[in-house]
């Protein structure tokens, strides 16, 4: 009866461990880590097979971000979550592709590691409270407070205004626009005055060691960087968002993400790591079900 348990339930365990990890590497490594523990399981004793599975992929993802947290201590320059190439389709499910978007799992990263995986399970999966607590080891009434602390510290840094795809496409597609043109006023005008572009190079590509703020900086920026290069900017999506790709002789370079309030991009996340980007090569399968 529960044989398929795991394929059923395989995107719903990637997406779990990929929210809570901000990594796809680390997650697909978690995932596989849970599929060997579900092999030894007596599957004849187990109630609630995705119940069980979600359990299983908590506790090895929350084992891997406290191993993660060190790591990125050391990490050079600035730090951002994996970006994933995804279907439009992700984007009908307007809390998963909140959920997904690089501005959210940014925030994600600034709470602890039991705060992350009760928002996650709580706030994006409706998990309930008591198996909640069973994957992190928590009592119930714990569990409630971390939830508790964990939505107003998220509520305070979120996007404050949620944006339809058509309107984050049409900014992306200025931006990308401006972006193959060298148009340094197309740049200002899509650009929010206050916009902040973080990219993260992981000491291997080229990149801001710091946060660039301000319109005109990070326009003139950007200008420059590609003014010297021959490059391919084309529209994607990353995330469950509409986004950007730049490819530098053939090969993919920088992953664009975009947050966008009020048609004007406020911020601008740049991954340049090459071992960030393989999730590029292929569509990802991300589900709350």
């Amino acid at each position: 009866m529960t044989e398929d348990a795991f394929t059923r339930h395989r995107s719903l365990l990637f997406t779990v461990a990929y929210e809570m990890l901000g990594s796809a590497s680390d997650a697909e490594d978690v995932v596989q880590e849970t599929w060997l523990r579900w092999a030894d399981v007596d599957k004849a004793a187990v109630r609630d097979p995705r119940a069980y599975l979600v359990r299983i992929v908590t506790r090895q993802a929350l084992n891997r971000l406290r191993s993660l947290a060190r790591r990125r201590e050391d990490y050079i320059g600035e730090w951002l979550p994996e970006p994933l190439l995804t279907s439009p389709d992700v984007a009908a499910d307007v809390e998963l592709a909140e959920s997904v978007s690089m501005a959210m799992l940014t925030v994600l990263e600034t709470l602890g590691p039991a705060e992350r995986a009760v928002f996650v399970l709580r706030e994006v999966f409706e998990t309930p409270y008591d198996e909640i607590a069973e994957a992190v080891g928590k009592s119930p009434a714990t569990i409630r407070q971390i939830a508790h602390r964990a939505r107003d510290h998220v509520a305070a840094r979120r996007p404050r205004m949620p944006v339809s795809p058509t309107e984050q496409q049409e900014a992306v597609e200025r931006f990308l626009a401006a972006v193959r043109h060298g148009d340094l006023q197309g740049l200002l005008d899509v650009l929010a005055p206050d916009v902040v572009a973080v990219s993260d190079g992981g000491g291997l590509a080229p990149a801001a060691r710091r946060p660039i703020k301000g319109a005109e900086r990070v326009a003139a920026l950007l200008v420059r960087g590609l003014g010297s290069v021959v490059f391919e900017a084309t529209a994607i999506w990353l995330n469950g968002s509409p986004a950007g790709r730049i490819d530098i002789v053939g090969e993919v370079s920088t992953a664009v993400s975009l947050a966008v309030e009020n048609g004007r991009i406020t911020r601008i996340y740049a991954v340049r790591n090459p071992h960030k980007l393989s999730g590029l090569d292929g569509i990802a399968l991300l589900t709350r079900t």
